[in-house]
């Protein structure tokens, strides 16, 4: 099981969690829980290093370590401090409960801090407390390097903790939050959004990295590797007089061939955090797009769509190609200063635009789909300026003022009020 920043916001919500948490343990389940930070006080830790500042370059020339690890130090603290209130509620309520921090299980991970990978999670530990009836409370978004040092898996690893739990103990995964499921788009954009009973893996993994909030990508990437079921449910239930759950309904994320029903589409996503760079007059070299990506992936900027267009200069190309809006000054600094070698005359940043994508399994066997999409842009008169597609998504560039009528049209286009 595992509860988000919002459902251990305050003292009262851990008490609901650990209420629900005691349903389980009664209903003769061995439980595991993975927590994350009281909602707001990552930020705040993370304010409280930036203010405490990095060493200069001056001083890290002379041997003094990045700050990196010991940010991972503060940042970490805020879900010690959740797992601990929820033991100590657990206990209170008469229940066998402990916590167990990230290296004493230990989940191993590389040592970037900051953005740490999972490398292993070993089971026997917590899998031999549990035999013996203890509900482990678990501090997600931590772990411990080969090094012994803490480090942390970055925005949204408290996902990716459990999931990681939950297949090291080989059992299913409950992800509690706030809200009821994964639904056809975001509520909050189209009222008649649906909250879908079941999603593949692969749809959910395209929907986090378009811009769905509710899973974190590489939680879903892990649970689709190692087939850990996913279930998506609203934390804000309470157990019955007789201390029983209401039936289990949300969302389960699973493998593609237990969805009995394939929809062409499942859902459309929205995302605000892109931004739109273009190399206007670039050298028409073979190898200038090579020298191009080569430079953004050595400085570890992702890069998702990518047009090559004519330009109006003879022997040149425009090449544009779109990032993350954290990304895109990062991004823009490094074409600057490549300027000489890559040869372009202009560079352009665009970010005030957002990617629109539609998303179903079902694209694989169905033909106009993109036919449907694009018509029902035109018929609103937005216009796209870039596509990327894989098997089962199409994402289009358009306007940020069009964003939520894109979303809106193409709900309706695709019959997803139906669902």
């Amino acid at each position: 099981m595992k509860f988000g920043g919002t459902s251990m916001g305050d003292l009262e919500r851990i008490r609901r969690a650990a209420r629900i948490v005691a349903a389980e343990a009664a209903a003769g389940k061995q439980v595991a829980v993975v927590v994350s930070a009281m909602a707001g006080k990552t930020n705040e830790l993370v304010a409280w290093t930036d203010g405490a500042g990095r060493p200069s370059p001056k001083l890290a020339g002379q041997g003094i370590e990045s700050t990196d690890d010991e940010y991972d130090i503060v940042v970490a603290s805020g879900e010690q401090v959740t797992a601990g209130l929820l033991a100590l509620t657990l206990r209170n309520m008469g229940l066998n409960a402990r916590s167990w921090m990230g290296w004493q299980i230990p989940i191993l991970t590389d040592d970037a801090h900051g953005r740490a990978r999972i490398e292993d999670v070993p089971g026997e530990v917590l899998g031999a407390a549990m035999d013996k009836g203890e509900i482990a409370v678990v501090p997600g978004f931590q772990g411990v390097s080969r090094a012994g040092r803490i480090t942390t898996l970055g925005r949204g690893g408290s996902d990716t903790s459990a999931v990681a739990v939950a297949a090291a103990l080989g059992c299913a995964c409950d992800i509690y939050t706030d809200v009821d499921g994964v639904y056809t788009t975001d509520p909050r954009i189209e009222s008649k959004a649906r909250r879908l009973e079941k999603i593949s893996y692969e749809e959910m993994l395209e929907m986090a990295s378009l811009g769905a909030k509710v899973l974190q990508t590489r939680s879903v990437e892990l649970a689709m590797a190692k087939r850990v079921p996913l279930r998506v449910l609203s934390s804000f239930i309470e157990p019955d007089e007789n201390g029983v759950l209401p039936a289990k309904s949300g969302t389960l994320i699973c493998d593609e061939e237990e969805i009995v029903e394939k929809r062409i589409v499942s859902g459309v996503t929205m995302s605000r955090d892109e931004a739109r760079i273009t190399l206007l007059g670039l050298s028409d070299r073979v190898e200038a797009p090579a020298d191009v990506f080569t430079r953004l992936a050595e400085a570890n900027v992702n890069v998702d769509m990518i047009v090559q267009s004519q330009s109006r200069s003879e022997g040149a190309v425009n090449l544009t190609f779109t990032t993350g809006r954290r990304d895109a000054q990062r991004a823009a600094e490094l074409m600057r200063a490549a300027q000489p070698q890559l040869g372009f005359e202009e560079l352009r940043v665009d970010e005030d635009v957002a990617k629109v994508s539609v998303v179903g399994v079902g694209m694989r066997s169905h033909a106009g789909v993109a036919q449907t999409m694009f018509r029902a842009l035109a018929d609103k008169g937005v216009k796209f300026q870039a596509i990327s597609t894989s098997e089962i998504k199409i994402s289009v560039l358009i306007d940020a003022a069009y964003a939520e009528l894109a979303v809106r049209a193409l709900h309706a286009a695709y019959g997803l009020e139906d669902v």
